[in-house]
């Protein structure tokens, strides 16, 4: 009986349905392990789940496929994963997902008499053959799958892939974003702006009479976007509205950028730039020049002026000090590099009481060493409230869950014909009544006179609108979603309000307009909204809240849970006994408002988390960790560089920088602190799960030491391209280890021909090396650990060794020549891979063969005898094919090709004689 189920790996997929198509003794493991996971996770099959999931390890996942049968790739909504070994349930939603896993091949998820398979399976069908299996990391999940289509030339249309048409297949333009990079910003390596731009801190040589300052020498080249200006652009500030003055320039590589992104831009430097006109801007950056000035009354000078051109919003940056590396000589107030340049290390709270006394302002921390200080105060209000606003994307609903299309009336709708006139403006005061969560007031509508001709009224506009919605969305939708955006927007001024305890009170008179609406609809009062945030903020220190809303998170696929054992960054040996959850910084932002008050309560005494990759927060000890890491975006296993501990009760940080002194540690199982949401995720995912799944070490915890990783995946003959493991095309040592028990000298150096001939018979195809790896890592390597040591009788076989062995040999069949070429550039053996002859002295072959039959995922066994050798290869084909010898009327060896359940089940005699004889016509009849 032929068993349905789809099989990824070493998991099995099947639909509910199919479980009364599986054989008695498979059915009873599954329906056992399916009602374990369901009691456990307190669900009921069928109605919460329809695809079960049941890996090799014993693990089983519940699955919810919204529309399994109607949607030809079904998107997972809910799983529930079950670890038998310690009861622990997990679960995710994918409800509120912009990219869902999705299902492909479902037709193998159901039995072989559903009515609707054969639909399924042409599908499939028509997808292999334009090649969208292809690339296995682009067929996950929704977004990448969609996109593949379209490139292929297709879209979907029901279960049929239909060819797109000239209009159809227009692409959409992608407009130009701004230059995406490093900073350069890094502690204690040369960086800087202008020629008051930073650079490492080396130890010196001694100060000489008549030293000079060489400021010009701090500047450095960039090939991206420094830290203030990033910071700027994160924060919406370069979107083309402001003018930009850089007061320190430097080489004028953040000008040249932003002018070529559209924004207007200007610069000045007393080394590079001298003749530029020094003139007021909306915007002033003064970025990383007050470090490295070594007189005091002059860096105080340098900021007043810079502060005396911002019209709007001047940004200071300098560079941090590094608890972890301290270098240079002292001079002055600051330090004295082997460059001959000074450098002034700020910590956080040190230079944001510098800009405070100087300036007579608060400033405010936006990121290590980057502090936004406001003229207009209106500005400076706004950009606190969106500061900490949620900002996850929102879409429309899809044409899917609209109501069906009623028959065409007879009669003119001028309701339709009113909206079709005014759908622009309308759509834009819809975008604008979600996006604050309440009906907008007159002077936030761009379109007011517009509507007002239309309709009368902005008031009659409104309601016209939301008449629309209701008749095309339907009341229970439209309900939902205001609901959904008013709950949204309640909690972001929730911690907008938590956030302002810790400054002075303003009066409500001198709140932004729109804000002082947003308190009338949501609070009623100011003294209500302002408890309303005192209330949140006092929960940041309720250990249950925070483990609350960190499971909420995890759940809706914005972070990493880990229960109460160490992370990755946890160097110095702390382990939060509550657990921890950690996520990509831009997730932050979507967080439940509890975390980000969290969140943002560290970012007062620090900086904005934006600027560090990976935030951890702990869920017991009151801690926030913010990590920064080489090239997290580009890396499939990037290296920490800094971590900074916030410890909120003390309201102190500390800071930590790594490198020569302090190895910088790879981060492993990145897919958990993104999601599938993040363009990177599938490969990140895929090259996760390739790594762990070689299981040549422990990945959890904080994983293996970067030299200990890359030793052992070069021993075992990988190497890391990209987000890809490759098999190694470098030969190794003849004495280097080939599996666990062997070296590649016995694999070639054996058999009768070589020994009496002694020819170098060496591979010359680098896949050769591989294949032998392969073959004693998957097949010789179980031999020996379960039976002892083998014999080998004839292993690899290069042409010139073949031409020397006497004797019929096939070396077109028999794979002992690995992947070598003949003269003409062609495999010889086309089947590839890699075979040996071994005998174990004093086993049983026969016992031996079938071991290995039922336990290795073996390619082809020629079984010639009980105390003979046994001829094994493995390759990509994986044929798992039994070849029985047997000898003919002539005396010759006749090969015959028997199943595997005839060879592990025949009833094969061990003793000799002809008893054995008999039991292999048996096998061969």
């Amino acid at each position: 009986m032929t068993n349905p189920g789809k099989i990824i790996g070493r998991r099995t997929y099947l639909h509910l349905d199919a479980l009364p198509a599986l054989d008695e003794g498979r059915r009873a493991d599954w329906e056992r392990a399916i009602a374990q996971a369901e009691q456990a996770a307190e669900i009921v099959r069928g109605e919460q789940f329809n695809v079960v999931r049941l890996d090799a390890d014993g693990q089983i996942a519940l699955l919810h496929y919204a529309d399994f049968f109607d949607d030809p790739f079904p998107t997972l909504r809910e799983s529930w994963r079950f670890e038998p070994s310690t009861g622990e349930v997990g679960y995710r939603t994918y409800a509120d997902s912009l990219n869902p896993p999705i299902l492909h091949r479902k037709e193998l998820l159901l039995p072989a008499d559903h009515p609707r398979r054969d639909e399924y399976a042409a599908l499939t069908a028509a997808a292999e053959s334009i090649g969208l299996f292809d690339d296995t990391t682009r067929i996950g999940y929704q977004r990448q799958w969609l996109a593949l289509v379209r490139e292929k030339g297709y879209r979907i249309d029901g279960h049929a892939l239909v060819p797109l048409g000239n209009v159809e297949g227009a692409r959409d333009e992608i407009a130009p974003g701004g230059s995406k990079g490093g900073s350069g910003e890094e502690i204690g390596g040369e960086s800087g702006g202008g020629t008051g731009g930073g650079t490492g801190v080396e130890t010196s040589e001694p100060l000489h009479t008549g030293w000079e300052a060489a400021r010009q020498l701090t500047a450095m080249v960039r090939y991206g976007f420094s830290a203030p200006v990033q910071s700027l652009a994160r924060h919406g500030f370069l979107d083309g509205r402001y003018r930009l003055f850089d007061y320190g320039c430097g080489r004028g590589d953040d000008l040249r950028g932003l002018r070529e992104n559209g924004i207007s831009a200007a610069g000045w430097d007393p080394y590079y730039a001298p003749d530029g006109p020094i003139e007021p801007a909306d915007i002033v950056n003064l970025g990383f020049v007050i470090n490295v000035i070594e007189d005091f009354d002059e860096r105080l000078e340098a900021l007043t002026r810079a502060w005396s051109l911002a019209e709007r919003l001047l940004v200071v940056s300098v560079m941090l000090a590094n608890q972890n590396d301290p270098r240079g000589d002292r001079f002055r107030d600051g330090v004295l590099t082997k460059r001959g340049t000074f450098q002034k290390y700020y910590s956080q709270a040190e230079i944001k009481a510098f800009l405070t006394q100087a300036l007579d302002e608060e400033p405010i921390a936006v990121a290590p060493g980057v502090l936004y200080v406001f003229r207009d105060k209106d500005s400076e209000q706004r950009f606190l409230l969106e500061r900490y606003r949620r900002r996850g994307n929102r879409l429309r609903e899809p044409s899917a869950r609209l109501r069906p299309v009623r028959e065409p009336r007879q009669r003119r709708d001028r309701a339709a014909e009113q909206y079709a006139a005014y759908q622009s403006p309308l759509e834009r005061l819809w975008d604008d009544w979600l996006s604050l969560g309440r009906k907008p007031d007159k002077a936030e509508v761009a379109d007011l006179l517009t509507l007002a001709e239309g309709f009368g009224s902005l008031g009659k506009a409104l309601r016209f609108l939301e008449a629309h919605k209701r008749t095309a969305l339907g009341d229970e939708m439209v309900d939902g979603l205001l609901g959904e955006v008013a709950s949204a927007r309640v909690a972001d001024l929730e911690v907008y309000f938590a956030l302002m305890q810790f400054e002075r009170r303003r009066p409500y008179k001198h709140l932004e307009p729109g804000l002082q609406r947003d308190i009338k609809q949501f609070f009623g009062d100011y003294g209500a909204a302002q408890s309303a945030g005192w209330a949140r903020l006092l929960q940041i220190a309720d250990v249950q809240a925070i483990g609350q809303a960190c499971r909420e998170a995890a759940e809706h696929g914005l972070g990493w849970l880990e229960r109460g054992g160490g992370a990755p960054e946890d160097a110095d040996g702390e382990q939060g006994a509550r657990g921890s959850l950690q996520l990509h910084a831009s997730l932050v932002e979507q967080l439940p408002a509890l975390l980000r008050i969290y969140a943002a309560a560290a970012a007062m005494l620090y900086g904005d988390w934006r600027s560090a990759d990976l935030v951890k927060i702990h869920i017991g000890s009151g801690k926030l960790t913010l990590m920064r890491f080489d090239d997290f975006d580009g890396q499939p296993l990037p290296r920490l560089l800094e971590r900074v501990k916030i410890r909120l009760r003390e309201q102190e940080f500390d800071y930590f920088g790594y490198g020569d002194d302090y190895e910088p540690p790879f981060l492993y199982w990145k897919s958990r602190y993104i999601n599938e949401e993040d363009p990177g995720y599938p490969q990140q995912l895929a090259f996760d799960e390739a790594l762990d799944g070689l299981g040549l070490l422990d990945l959890s915890g904080y994983g293996p030491a970067p030299r200990v990783l890359l030793d052992t995946l070069a021993r075992h003959r990988w190497t890391l391209d990209g987000f890809q493991l490759c098999r190694s095309l470098t030969p190794p040592a003849l004495d280097d280890t080939c599996g666990r028990f062997l070296s590649f000298r016995q694999l070639i150096e054996c058999g009768e021909t070589w020994e009496e001939t002694r020819l170098e018979n060496l591979p010359k195809a680098p896949e050769s090396w591989n294949a032998l790896l392969e073959l004693a890592e998957q097949v010789l390597d179980p031999v020996i650990d379960w039976f002892g040591m083998i014999r080998l009788t004839y292993g690899f076989c290069s042409p010139a060794l073949a031409r020397r062995i006497p004797g019929r040999i096939d070396p077109k069949r028999d794979q002992h020549a690995a992947h070598e070429r003949n003269r003409l550039g062609n495999p010889v053996c086309e089947r590839l891979g890699a075979a040996v002859d071994f005998v174990i002295d004093d086993e049983d072959m026969l016992e031996v063969a079938r071991w290995i039959v039922e336990h290795t995922p073996f390619d082809r066994l020629y079984f010639y005898g009980p105390n003979l050798p046994i001829h094994v290869s493995y390759g990509p084909q994986h044929s798992r094919q039994v070849v029985l010898m047997r000898p003919g009327k002539s005396g010759r060896l006749v090969p015959k090709v028997v199943s595997v359940e005839q060879f592990l089940c025949a009833g094969v005699s061990p003793a000799a004689g002809i008893g054995r004889d008999r039991a292999f016509r048996t096998l061969g009849n």
